[in-house]
């Protein structure tokens, strides 16, 4: 296929400005993507991507923003997402919006059935949807229900979906962000696969070595504003000059400077033993041990599935399995952590790592979900005392840098990064002694990642212990002080960073050999 640099401008955004209560997102934002290339938008959390993807599929009608979206030529008005559909836009967000009940072929086509004289033609629909699944690669039966598919297949049915409406522009909200890594290269293959059959893809993703493997040209945008677009095909594009871009400055490292001060241990977990929930014969954690001292930051380390997240629910109050034998000894003690507020009422927060289902309420207002996990702490005379809840969450906000105007703002409205923040804030406010957190910075720019980090950092400094959960190895190296490595459900090592490395941390995350070290 020809140069897509060379191909007519499929779209146009001009001057695009978008206000929200209190808040300008959208500041005279420019686009222009051409097309069959795949256009990628990079930006910090909160700098008015999504918000902008929105104005285009008419998520945020015409009407609600001031400038033109020029698209195929012709300047549009979307009322709706259905009029951008219509008119072959597609997106598709972060958050899937599938029927878990509804089949394959139900979720494909939910809108747009096949009929004749008026009847569904559910025959025609299977049809249909074996041949858009065997274009995305998916040889599922289609009348499996979405809830039996993994996310990585419903990105995959989201894309078929799109493809039945006949798009021609195609967008994706971090596309990869819950997927692992074979999922994920699958996902950007067929993204290259679509580009290769004349369809144009805009993707957003924090994901820098995603963008730079398959991206054409890159837009910038800070602060709700046009900063650059990069032309990838011109050489001399890489994570480093991204960044620079999207933060304004050169990160001279990904991770804070750190000089640990690590003392005694405070927290021990003695041949833990966890039954799956639904599984009798399955263990998800297998006479498992470890250690964490006062200003240590643990890290797990393990493949997709390996029980790290599963390990760490079970310690959080039982919250995940059925207890099977194991003790848990805390400065000194045997403690009996039955539920999740008998482990609160020990020092112990977990910070999950699905922020929008189990971290948070996203009914809830910025205020009351930093205080929501130790209201007793606000509490006068059985009543909450709202200006000490104010005063709190005022001051969880100016410390980690919430972007918001007000704290009584709802958290639905902030972006990733600010509602990550804003879990931290929650359980910090508990005042724990150990702080688990599980894939704290995923779907997070590098900006925030950084703020981020040095709040792990600060709270260690504090004499906290931290146990870190990620999939990013590098991360780990970054940010750990020392790192347990998780096989099937079972610890099968543990190193000090120093003598860490992606290979021999790999190797120990993929074999059950015994622990070597205490």
């Amino acid at each position: 296929m020809s140069d897509p640099s060379d191909a007519p401008t499929i779209l146009e955004m001009r001057s695009i400005t978008k206000e929200f209560p209190g808040v300008r997102a959208l500041s005279e934002v420019t686009l222009t993507v051409h097309v069959g290339e795949v256009h990628a938008i990079c930006g910090e959390n909160g700098a008015g991507k999504s918000t902008l993807m929105k104005v285009l599929s008419g998520v945020y009608p015409f009407g609600t923003y001031t400038g033109d979206i020029v698209y195929q030529g012709e300047v549009m008005q979307f009322k709706d997402i259905r009029e951008s559909e219509r008119a072959g836009i597609a997106i598709i967000h972060q958050e899937l919006a599938l029927i878990p009940e509804l089949s394959i072929t139900e979720n494909i086509f939910l809108g747009n059935e096949p009929a004749r004289a008026g009847v569904i033609d559910w025959t025609e629909a299977s049809r249909r949807a074996v041949d858009l699944l065997a274009r995305v690669g998916l040889t599922d039966d289609p009348q499996t229900q979405i809830k039996h598919l993994g996310v990585g297949k419903q990105q995959l049915v989201e894309i078929a979906k799109a493809l039945a409406k006949d798009v021609k522009l195609l967008i994706l909200d971090e596309p990869t962000a819950a997927l692992n890594e074979d999922d994920s290269q699958h996902l950007l293959d067929l993204i290259l696969g679509l580009k290769g059959k004349g369809i144009t893809s805009i993707i957003i993703s924090h994901k820098l070595n995603e963008i730079e493997q398959i991206a054409d040209s890159i837009t910038i945008i800070r602060d709700g504003r046009t900063i650059e677009t990069l032309d990838v095909r011109a050489g001399d594009v890489n994570e480093d000059r991204i960044i620079r871009g999207m933060v304004g400055r050169s990160l001279e490292s990904r991770y804070p400077d750190h000089t640990p001060t690590i003392g005694e241990v405070f927290f021990e977990v003695r041949d833990w033993t966890i039954q799956h929930p639904q599984i009798a014969e399955r263990l998800v954690a297998k006479r498992s041990n470890l250690v964490v001292r006062r200003g240590e930051i643990v890290g797990l380390a393990g493949l997709m599935g390996a029980g790290r997240t599963e390990l760490a629910m079970s310690i959080f109050g039982r919250s995940y399995g059925k207890y099977v034998s194991g003790t848990i000894i805390k400065d000194g003690e045997e403690v009996v952590l039955k539920d999740v507020q008998t482990a609160i009422a020990h020092g112990l927060a977990y910070v999950s790592e699905d922020r929008k289902v189990l971290g948070l309420n996203l009914l809830d207002s910025i205020k009351r979900s930093i205080v929501s996990a130790k209201l007793r702490k606000i509490v006068r005379r059985g009543v909450i005392d709202r200006d000490e809840e104010r005063t709190v969450a005022e001051s969880y906000r100016q410390r980690l840098r919430i972007k918001t105007p007000d704290v009584e703002v709802g958290v639905s409205k902030l972006s990733g990064g600010n509602q990550q923040k804003v879990v931290l804030a929650k359980w910090m406010f508990t005042d724990p002694d150990l702080l688990i957190l599980d894939e704290p910075t995923r779907g997070i720019d590098v900006g925030a990642k950084y703020e981020i980090y040095g709040i792990i950092q600060a709270l260690a400094a504090q004499g906290k212990g931290v146990i870190l959960i990620s999939s990013e190895l590098p991360e780990l190296l970054g940010i750990a002080d020392r790192i347990y490595t998780v096989f099937e459900g079972q610890i099968t090592d543990d190193f000090p960073v120093s003598e860490a490395t992606p290979e021999n941390l790999m190797r120990s995350m993929t074999s059950a050999r015994p622990k070597a070290r205490a």
